[in-house]
């Protein structure tokens, strides 16, 4: 296909630059999320045979019985290490294995001992260790709940929607006739010897356990899309058969529960009664529609539940489709519906009900009890891995467009940032630098000398990223084609052939990345004797590996396409991670282990945040796409993926000067900070828009350079300990309720609170500020507020309101240069927020910003604390070692008094008298170049 008329299919399938809903399935348009919702609410068909129980020191197993078709099943209850509860629920007996899915784990979970505490014919309890946490296991119907003390925490088929699709053979077969006339002669040998000795109990379960007796199972082969499923004009072969599970959870006392991204949605999730449910799919989505529970490009199937006394969590490890159900006693009511309850003395408890579908595979659920939200994150952290260590200049400014023409084009872009006098860290090339659209390729015209070109940009300690898509051009004359072809590594198709769909080259194979083997060789590619003209500054973008086929069904691939013994269907949610995975790993080879990889997905899965950097997709140049990008991040945030932002300016249409001013002051303040735009839309390099708003644009961005120090500690101490950098404020306030719903600002870290402008022509914002004995800093006026307290703020075009909580102590770099490594040994000031004791605390983390020689303990890490008028740095790593030239140049003391005499008393010198101004109006104290270095013990008294 020709290029042109590739773009022409892609760009149908956006119509005029808005979604087209059509090509996308709703739940009643998907068989099985039709079929399973269709279930109600009422007793289930599920009972527990309490006689099949087996517990041991690590798990407890019993079987499960359908009483409708006899069915079995084997539950597998688990207690892990850190408080968390897994279930597993698969067929005794399936016909063939069922999909379960690997690598997402990063191993094993270890286990802690189950007891029994008692045990009738009605169920089992057994203790859970810790804070007498019990569970209850109800035979009749089967349910599980899960107890502290006389609270139920969570409750598993309570609401009787557990359902299991058993692997079945077709019944219009030549093999399902063989087989059932053959069981049904060996059936009637049995019974013409046994008849006499068999008691009627068990004489009558073996009739209704036979399928010939089964009248509802004769029904179920008549409902439409069990076999198979037709979508628009694509045909879904479904050779084995209807498979879907289920389960719900009741949540007592939940009124906000949150995740299960990536949806253009509210942070708190919405009840869908009255619509469809939050889909998990992967799928390329052209400029998305907001407010939608529709798929987009990445699916993580983590949902946490808050309220004032506890945060749980619920991963359901599923690979397929999913579709998630939410429903609320207290949904729709107003705030004065609630006090009326209240006043009335109304005693229903607010409960949220949930329920997952999903269209293969096993249920596989891990239940993390908490306490408190950070205990979860630490508990999913335990479970799928914290979020990958970058490179410190991948936290830095990335220019993007799609697509910078030739290698002129990249150095005037270049040259044009140095002239402005903004700075930056990376530069990107999108999809038209290959040669033809062959990945690991450069156009020999325009990009002729590409590493004449990486070299002019390492000159100046800047850095390049281009893309490379898992779409691989059909071509016999391609290398990297005909390698992959040769291998057997390409994805089949149902008839056994590889699996060949439309993407950008035009007729493109897919290889298949759920194999090692494959990643492997694909890990390989990125060497520098494989990918020609590549050097050490050049790293990776994977787009368009949901996987996008713009001639598959809802623009993906084949669910009967296949990988090794499993299809589509299967692994669909994987792939994304996959290609992420082995791009990783093909950059930290290429180093011999030394550097960190940087590679930003579209696609993502649970486990996602081990291999980088996410972004939000096709937005748009709308104020409301800039303000979605607060809740889509901070829900990637809540599920271990840290690392998001989106497009800057959005990628479709063009903003007005107005928005891209805002949408930079945003971006600035999100993890991910690129600018990137559509091939037709004009040229928006930031000083595009005249002096006014190139200056504007400077400003914010040399502010996201001045707090490089913190953003990089923030993501060191995400990748310790899992927890979010751009977090809600509930996580840090989680018993004020004023917090639950709040998505329109947002905290960095635990110090930091940013409230964005996100509406056009808006000349205040109101900014809620929380904590009742918290005082928080205006970090460009040092003005001081206080607490628990809805701030009305009078805005400009320059206005960011971001705060500094009281408490504590934030280092910036205030030099700076004109990329991120221009400015590794450049002094630190130290901005100190006294909280209403006077005491605050920080802490300053230092590496060399891009190997992984941190992992040997070559780093920095030191305490930072102000109490009883002495400002101190003690070591918090006694095993580390490591050297910096960086020193302290400034300290700012925010609500201090006018002291009489500063000192500095260091390790290895005497006590010096060090000078300072105070600014009585802002009670701001300023200590001039005390100029210790930044890696040693001091103290600084104040008398």
């Amino acid at each position: 296909m020709a290029p042109v008329l590739v773009l022409c299919l892609a760009m149908s399938l956006s119509g005029t630059w808005a979604v087209d809903k059509g090509n996308f399935k709703t739940c009643d348009q998907s068989a099985f999320c039709k079929r399973q919702r269709a279930l109600k609410p009422g007793d289930s068909p599920y009972r527990a045979l309490l006689e099949t129980m087996e517990l041991t020191n690590t798990r407890l197993t019993l079987q499960l019985i359908n009483d409708n078709n006899k069915v079995r099943l084997l539950l597998e209850l688990y207690r892990l290490q850190g408080n968390i509860t897994r279930v597993k629920i698969n067929e005794l007996k399936p016909l063939k294995p069922r999909f379960e899915v690997p690598d997402v784990l990063i191993r094993e979970p270890s286990t802690e001992p189950l007891s029994l505490l008692s045990q009738d014919e009605n169920g089992v309890v057994l203790s859970l260790g810790a804070e007498s946490q019990r569970v209850i296991i109800s035979a009749r119907p089967f349910r599980l709940d899960i107890m502290e003390g006389p609270e139920v925490l969570m409750s598993l088929n309570s609401r009787g929607l557990l359902a299991f699709e058993h692997l079945r053979m077709r019944k219009d077969t030549f093999s399902y006739k063989v087989t059932s006339t053959v069981a049904s002669v060996w059936d009637n040998i049995k019974r013409l010897f046994s008849s006499q000795a068999e008691p009627e109990g068990e004489k009558k379960e073996e009739e209704e356990a036979d399928p010939a007796n089964q009248a509802e199972k004769e029904e179920e082969e008549k409902i439409d899309g069990m076999w198979e499923e037709t979508f628009k004009s694509h045909s879904d072969s479904k050779p084995n058969g209807p498979s879907a599970i289920s389960l719900d959870f009741s949540l007592p006392g939940v009124e906000h529960v949150y995740g299960i991204p990536e949806h253009a949605d509210t942070l708190r999730l919405k009840t869908t009664d009255n619509g469809d449910p939050y889909r998990l799919y992967n799928l390329d989505v052209f400029q998305y529609e907001l407010y939608n529970p529709m798929a987009l490009y990445g699916a993580v199937p983590v949902m946490l539940a808050h309220q004032a006394q506890r945060t749980t969590g619920i991963f359901w490890l599923n690979a397929a489709e999913t579709w998630v159900d939410i429903s609320s006693n207290t949904a729709g009511k107003t705030v004065f519906g609630k006090m009326l309850d209240y006043v009335q003395g109304s005693s229903e408890t607010p409960q949220t009900d949930v329920r997952w579908i999903s269209e293969s595979g096993i249920i596989d659920v891990f239940l993390m009890l908490g306490p408190t939200p950070k205990d979860v994150f630490s508990q999913y952290a335990s479970l799928t891995g914290t979020q990958s260590f970058p490179p410190l200049s991948a936290v830095g400014y990335h220019q993007c467009r799609w697509n910078y023409n030739d290698q002129e084009d990249v150095a005037s872009v270049d040259a044009g940032f140095d002239e402005h006098d903004i700075p930056y860290d990376y530069i990107w090339l999108d999809i038209e630098h290959t040669d033809g659209k062959r990945y690991f390729t450069w156009d020999p015209h325009k990009f002729a000398t590409p590493k004449e070109m990486l070299q002019a940009l390492d000159d100046k300690k800047r850095k390049m990223v281009a893309i490379v898509d898992p779409h691989i051009k059909v071509d016999s004359n391609y290398k990297i084609h005909n390698e992959i072809r040769n291998k057997g590594f390409y994805i089949k198709n149902k008839d056994g052939g590889d699996y060949e769909g439309w993407c950008w080259p035009g007729s493109a194979g897919y290889p298949d990345f759920t194999r090692p083997d494959m990643r492997d060789w694909w890990a390989s590619m990125f060497a520098y004797d494989q990918y020609e003209g590549t050097m050490e500054n050049l790293y990776t973008w994977n787009d368009m590996n949901e996987p996008s086929v713009f001639n598959g069904p809802e623009v993906t691939m084949h669910k009967d396409a296949v990988h090794g013994p499993w299809e589509h269907r299967d692994v669909h949610n994987l792939y994304g991670l996959y290609v992420q995975m082995a791009t990783a790993e093909g950059q930290i080879q290429r180093s011999g282990g030394v550097e960190r990889p940087f590679v930003l997905t579209r696609a993502f899965f649970a486990g996602s945040q081990r291999y980088g950097a996410v972004w939000t997709g096709d937005n748009a140049a709308e104020w409301d796409h800039l303000k979605m990008s607060i809740p889509m991040c901070l829900s990637l945030g809540l599920v271990g993926i840290s690392f998001c932002g989106a497009d800057v300016g959005g990628f479709f249409k063009s903003p007005s000067t107005e928005l891209l001013v805002r949408w930079y002051q945003t971006g600035a303040y999100q993890p991910f900070f690129r600018a990137h735009a559509h091939l037709d839309t004009p040229r928006r390099e930031p000083w595009l828009f005249g002096p006014e708003n190139t200056a504007l644009i400077r400003e914010v961005v040399r502010q996201r350079y001045t707090l490089l120090p913190y953003w990089y500690q923030q993501f060191y101490h995400a990748y310790r300990t899992g927890d979010p950098i751009m977090r809600p404020l509930w996580v840090e306030y989680p018993q004020d309720p004023a917090t639950f719903a709040l998505d329109d600002e947002f905290l960095i870290g635990k110090d930091l609170l940013v409230h964005p402008v996100t509406e056009e022509g808006a000349r205040g914002v109101t900014a809620y500020l929380p904590g009742k004995d918290q005082v928080w800093f205006d970090v460009h006026t040092f003005q001081k507020h206080n607490g628990a307290q809805s701030l009305y703020i009078p805005v400009t075009m320059s206005s960011i309101p971001v705060f500094q909580r009281g408490g504590s102590i934030i280092p910036r770099k205030i030099r700076v240069r004109r990329s991120s490594s221009c400015m590794m040994h450049d002094p630190y000031t130290l901005y100190v927020a006294l909280n209403l004791q006077r005491t605050a605390e920080g802490e300053l983390y230092i590496d060399d910003g891009h190997t992984f020689n941190y992992e040997k303990k070559e780093f920095i890490h030191r305490k930072l604390s102000f109490a009883k008028n002495v400002l101190s740095s003690v070591n918090l790593a006694l095993d580390a070692e490591f050297s910096t030239g960086s020193w302290i140049e400034r300290i700012v003391i925010l609500g201090a008094s006018k002291p009489s005499k500063v000192t500095l008393q260091t390790a290895d010198g005497p006590e010096s008298q060090l000078e300072f101004d105070f600014d009585a109006s802002m009670s701001v104290l300023t200590l001039r170049k005390p100029g210790m270095n930044a890696g040693l013990d001091w103290n600084v008294m104040l008398q």
